[in-house]
């Protein structure tokens, strides 16, 4: 790149073999020389900014834990591990084994290499094997330690110097003719320096701003730089260019990528939405440029040519069966603290139908309050935004940036293939009534209110749309805890003892409740709102001061949070905490004198029989494992955040943990047809597992409208049962429609 002329910042390399062997010759003196700080310690050879790191000053142990975190090894002290305890040991190994946060596995202990280690594949066979070899004081080699190092790690460290200015990155694409087109290059805003793993991947960790927020003939600048690379480096078909615009208006392009991280929230899909193709379309346009590329290096193979041709005929019988495809409203957004997961869920939605046969979904976006539903048909680069926050601020005041302008308008040959016909180019107010014009029937993407509580439903019945979850009557009942506990206690189930403590009855008597508190449900306890779900405010509460701060904040009456009460609680920056008239305190519910205890959450599926009666098809639950003391929000639907182990993990045996399993979806299925839910939905609870195989289930809460984000365990559990993702979403809404058919 510095040969063809592009700007590159003053860097060294270090060699694995120089470093670990102690012949690299003082390369941290060199970076002082050469370089200077701040700087940037990176692998030469990885992506996803794993193993990088960014020095801010002069510091001998820092800069050595830097390369080290960058060849993906690690030193292990002697003492330091056997001063540990299990409980440290144990996350300690945790943090290693996390290619995120650290050196990854499987590894080797590379020295001392008189020990003939073998490659370790698992974290518990590492600790067994620390524990045996590092107990005895000083390890063979008498160095006091061991070098931990992933047999997937680096040959080579690049250190260069930290470039100060917006960080961005630019998807080019080539067209059929060839040339290079860089769509519109976005703008990075982090949280943090370092654009890590987990801002890359997470929605909601960083924002995405496109076009960067510069001049358009700096944009310009940008996109001939990034296209200029594309033929230098001889890309094909697409590339993801990430660099720097510097403070003084240089571009530095600093990792060229022949592949693309390819998540929902991705460049690739957000730039790509900005011309107008969605997820299928942007891939169906890179498979069909992929074909074409291949035929030319491989000199005519006839089996390309003929790929290339049955492809082409697919893209235009698809494009002519617009008008017999079901049109489906995908209504995601909402007001609530689960706003961001429906997004997440309405997209994964919308992108399983968009790249079917059958169906032609369009993303409706759901704003306002509970007194009124604002809703908007929207295009497809505002439904890849960063979250219902973005969303809703650029539907509410929309333009499209005259550079994007520029880029369709050189792309009009690619959209006028690949992008549907029917697409808005603009957000679109709807009302109810013209929701029923332009769709068949709905997928409500909605969690908490509106959605779960029956309002959208009781809409949607008033003009005859088929639609998938349960009906108003049920939804109203599950969005309240209380009282779907209640009913499921008067059923016969078991539920946790739960007290319900209203804002006006807590200031008018608070003695009264603390006594109740002392006496019934006894600390520590769960406090949530009774009418939210995915666990939003939910909090394991050990004393009356967290107690009195979780009222106080949940009791507010202004968006502005009590600073000593969010301290108490440990409230996380940008942690959404509702106001609420209404908390609902329950016990904690523990293992007792049970052989096995866990958190388990199960979905199922509604059908209608040759009878014409309902009948449940109830999926092996997962098993639920939290970091902290309840399941967050991102454990539970974020892909990356938190475990689900499907099916659980009831026994050891296989004959056993079937027993149970039997006994906990007769218990699932039970309550679903007590509280009358039909379509679909996730029901979380607690297991007993006593030594006889008997089952206690202790039921938490019933999502009528479950979250369907692509991490979300729901799909795990449909797996076992044969469905594939799309295949799920359509019996959901196949089921919608025969159920209106059957009023």
């Amino acid at each position: 790149m510095v040969s063809r002329g592009f700007n590159s910042p003053n860097y060294i390399t270090i060699k694995r073999d120089d470093w670990i062997n102690g012949t690299a010759n003082n390369p941290l003196k060199t970076v002082k020389e050469k370089i200077g700080f701040p700087c940037v310690v990176k692998p030469a050879n990885q992506g996803s900014s794993i193993g990088i790191s960014v020095l801010s000053s002069e510091n001998e142990l820092e800069f050595m834990s830097a390369v080290e975190k960058a060849f993906f090894t690690k030193w292990l002290d002697a003492k330091e591990w056997q001063g540990f305890s299990s409980e440290q040991k144990y996350a300690y190994i945790k943090t290693l084994a996390d290619i995120r946060e650290g050196i990854g596995m499987p590894l080797v202990i590379s020295y001392p290499k008189e020990l003939n280690a073998p490659v370790i594949y698992d974290p518990n066979e590492l600790i067994t094997f620390l524990d045996a070899h590092l107990k005895s004081g000083l390890p063979v080699g008498k160095e006091g330690g061991f070098v931990l190092e992933s047999i997937d790690g680096e040959s080579t460290v690049l250190v260069e110097g930290f470039i100060e200015g917006k960080e961005f990155s630019c998807i080019v694409l080539e067209n059929e003719q060839g040339k290079a087109i860089a769509l519109p290059p976005t703008e990075i805003r982090k949280g943090k320096e370092l654009f890590d793993y987990r801002s890359k991947y997470l929605p909601g960790l960083s924002r995405k701003i496109t076009p960067i927020d510069i001049p358009d003939e700096q944009i310009e600048s940008i996109r001939r730089d990034c296209e200029k690379l594309f033929y230098d480096l001889h890309f094909d078909v697409y590339a993801r260019i990430d660099g720097f615009l510097s403070k003084d208006g240089k571009v530095f392009l600093n990792d060229p990528n022949t592949t693309s991280g390819m998540m929902p929230s991705s460049f690739f899909f957000h730039q790509a939405a900005e011309i107008g193709l969605n997820p299928s379309q942007f891939l169906t346009f890179i498979i069909r440029t992929s074909l074409a590329k291949r035929i030319i290096q491989s000199k005519g193979n006839v089996s390309y040519k003929k790929l290339l041709i049955d492809l082409d005929e697919a893209i235009l019988k698809d494009k002519n069966a617009l008008d017999n495809k079901t049109r489906v409203a995908v209504v995601l957004g909402g007001y609530s603290s689960e706003r961001h997961i429906s997004v997440e869920s309405g997209r994964n939605v919308f992108e399983k139908l968009a790249s079917s046969e059958k169906y032609t979904p369009f993303p409706v976006f759901l704003t306002g309050d509970n007194s009124a539903h604002e809703l908007y048909q929207i295009p497809i680069n505002l439904l890849l935004k960063d979250n219902a926050d973005d969303i809703k601020e650029k539907t509410e005041h929309y333009k499209v940036h005259a550079v994007i302008n520029k880029i369709m308008k050189e792309c009009a040959e690619i959209t006028n293939k690949y992008a549907a016909a029917n697409q808005t180019l603009s957000p679109e107010k709807l009302s109810y009534a013209s929701l029923k014009e332009k769709a068949d029937e709905v997928f409500i993407a909605l969690h908490g209110r509106p959605g779960e509580d029956g309002a959208i439903q009781e809409k949607l019945d008033a003009i005859g749309l088929p639609y998938n979850g349960s009906n108003k009557d049920s939804s109203s009942i599950t969005i309240d805890k209380y009282r779907t506990n209640e009913i499921l206690k008067n059923n016969g189930f078991l539920i946790a003892e739960h007290l319900l403590i209203s804002k006006e009855d807590w200031l008018k008597d608070k003695n009264k409740f603390i006594e109740l508190l002392n006496t019934t449900i006894k600390y520590p306890f769960i406090a949530k709102p009774v009418d939210d779900g995915c666990s939003s405010a939910v909090k394991k509460i050990k004393t009356l001061e967290e107690f009195e701060a979780f009222c106080t904040l949940l009791f507010r009456t202004s968006e502005d949070f009590d600073l000593n009460a969010a301290n108490i609680l440990h409230i996380k920056p940008k942690e959404e905490f509702p106001q609420k008239q209404v908390v609902l305190v329950e016990e904690l519910i523990s293992k007792r004198d049970a052989e096995h205890f866990l958190e388990i959450t199960g979905g199922m599926l509604t059908r209608y029989n040759k009878q014409g009666e309902l009948e449940y098809e109830v999926f092996e639950a997962s098993e639920a494992l939290a970091d902290g003391e309840i399941l967050s929000l991102e454990e539970k639907f974020l892909a990356g955040q938190g475990q689900n182990i499907t099916p659980a993990r009831y026994a050891k045996s296989t004959a056993d943990r079937q027993k149970v399993s039997d006994q906990v979806k007769a218990a699932l299925g039970g309550a679903a047809k007590a509280l009358g839910v039909t379509g679909y939905c996730r029901i979380d609870a607690f297991v007993r597992v006593f030594k006889d195989c008997r089952a206690e289930i202790i039921f938490i809460e019933v999502n009528s409208l479950p979250g369907m984000t692509p991490a979300t365990c729901i799909f795990h559990q449909a797996a076992i049962n044969n469905y594939k993702p799309y295949e799920f979403i359509d019996s959901i809404l196949d089921f919608g429609k025969k159920r209106l058919a059957a009023v």
